[in-house]
């Protein structure tokens, strides 16, 4: 199955989307990674999903990338006697450790971890940034403060803290829990909540080691202070918009993601833009103009890939989300401004063998009536660096390994397909024109472009391009 796209499309399963005769649907739609939130469901329903997209997979021959969700440390208030409190502006407000029900004067808050962190002068922001408060004085056990922005608090509301560092890890408990269940079912990727600083992509990766992919969710403004060691870090990233948007003003929202992107590029790592793309189709069978607008720039501005949250796995309209969104991506990248755009955004050369090798396949395309690029990979580097030149044309990925094959699903223009091995350039050119043409990328007489390292099998060795006829 061929995408007639670059960018790729990641779409959340849950309620709405756990048959297998939807889940084949949303594939057959344009979903090319599937995403499973732990922050909502069970280990038995996640499993359940997971075993569906790989019996999708084996049906259809083509890898699928599954992406799974840590939830990440969610700091939140306690309950209230009457269940909900209205807190005026200006009014003093306090929160402590001394459990109990909370009125209108005070409410628990257990995260003694955060207390440590707190100074007068700091926000916090309840309820997702609906509520606003200045924090006036702490003390061991509390710390009071004063409503800037009132309104109606119910239980168990969300809470967010501007302008420091918190002394939290990434990783609670529940998400090692899910973390040894996600690597054992076999993920993917596995997206990281909550990143602050690069030490968190350390800590996750000591757990993984090779396991698995590792996103960086960047929802913290903390993380975009420290963007390039993360994204150096990390093998992608996700701009997690509706976060940000909580903890920053909302204008200072596209710019960041623009900035993500070119961030990524500039390491080769795939970058995923998350939130509230098609957000009015949880409800209605197409989108606004707005969002069919909001997806269209993210293609424009070079993401790898855009997502679908509530849309897939709890809307009403799961399968037409996706067809949208794929329509909208289609029509972005025959615009020939998203072409002249694409190559403006280049971000310079690797200069590395590699690097060399990967531009060098880019400007056969260039020049060349190139129908289609080849690569032959083993860890998915090769792959990788030649997506990040964004050649005009797919790049049919090769590999014998399903897990990168399936990892590579992520990545802007890429078709993976898994092969048997090569041993010499022979072998190489002609399984490279026996595949691009299975696939349907290139016909008997095309130009084809393709990158290899020789000797064959090794990591990182890309030292070959060789352009041939079908």
């Amino acid at each position: 199955m061929k995408r007639n796209r670059r960018a790729k499309i990641v779409a959340t399963l849950g309620p709405a989307s756990t048959t297998p005769e939807v889940i084949r649907a949303l594939f057959e739609a344009g979903a090319d990674v599937f995403r499973l939130n732990f922050s909502h469901g069970t280990h038995d329903e996640h499993r359940q999903r997971y075993e569906l997209i790989r019996a999708v997979e084996e049906e259809t021959g083509r890898p699928i990338g599954i992406l799974m969700d840590l939830q990440g440390p969610k700091l939140r208030i306690g309950t209230f006697g009457a269940g909900r409190v209205t807190l005026k502006k200006g009014q003093r407000f306090r929160l402590d450790f001394d459990g109990g029900l909370g009125d209108e004067s005070r409410v628990s808050m257990p995260h003694p971890e955060v207390f440590a962190a707190l100074a007068p002068g700091l926000q916090l922001l309840l309820d997702d940034g609906k509520l606003r408060l200045t924090v006036e004085a702490v003390g061991p056990t509390h710390v009071e403060t004063t409503v800037d922005v009132g309104g109606t608090l119910s239980d168990r509301k969300g809470v967010s803290v501007l302008g420091t560092l918190l002394p939290l890890s990434p990783l609670t408990e529940k998400d090692k829990r899910d973390l040894s269940f996600a690597l054992e079912l076999g993920a993917d990727w596995i997206a990281l909540s909550f990143v602050q600083r690069p030490q968190d992509i350390e800590e996750l990766r000591r757990i993984v080691g090779n396991r698995a992919a590792i996103i960086a969710k960047l929802e913290k403004p903390s993380a975009i202070e420290n963007l390039e060691a993360i994204v150096e870090l990390s093998d992608a990233v996700m701009v997690a918009r509706g976060d940000l948007g909580v903890e920053m003003p909302p204008e200072k929202v596209p710019p960041i993601q623009r900035r993500i992107i070119r961030t990524c590029r500039k390491f080769g790592k795939p970058s995923v833009v998350a939130t509230q793309m098609l957000e009015s189709m949880i409800t209605a069978p197409t989108p606004t103009r707005a969002e069919a607008s909001d997806v269209a720039s993210a293609i424009y501005h070079g993401a790898d890939a855009v997502m679908l949250s509530a849309e897939s796995a709890a809307g009403q309209y799961p399968v037409e989300a996706v067809t949208i969104m794929n329509r909208i991506i289609e029509e972005a990248e025959q615009d020939s401004y998203w072409r002249t755009n694409t190559d403006a955004a280049h971000p310079g050369n690797d200069a590395t063998i590699a690097g060399v090798i990967c531009a060098g396949l880019r400007g056969a395309t260039v020049a060349l009536p190139v129908a289609v690029t080849v690569t032959y990979t083993t860890s998915g580097s090769s792959s990788l660096r030649a997506s990040r030149e964004r050649p005009n044309t797919a790049i049919l990925s090769m590999t014998q390994s399903m897990a990168t094959s399936r990892r590579l699903t992520l990545a802007w223009g890429i078709h993976s397909v898994r092969v048997d091995g090569i041993t010499n350039v022979d072998e190489m050119s002609s399984l490279a024109s026996e595949t691009a043409v299975r696939e349907d990328l290139a016909r008997r007489g095309d130009i084809i472009a393709i990158t290899a390292g020789t000797p064959f099998g090794g990591t990182g060795t890309t030292n070959l391009l060789k352009v041939q006829r079908v």
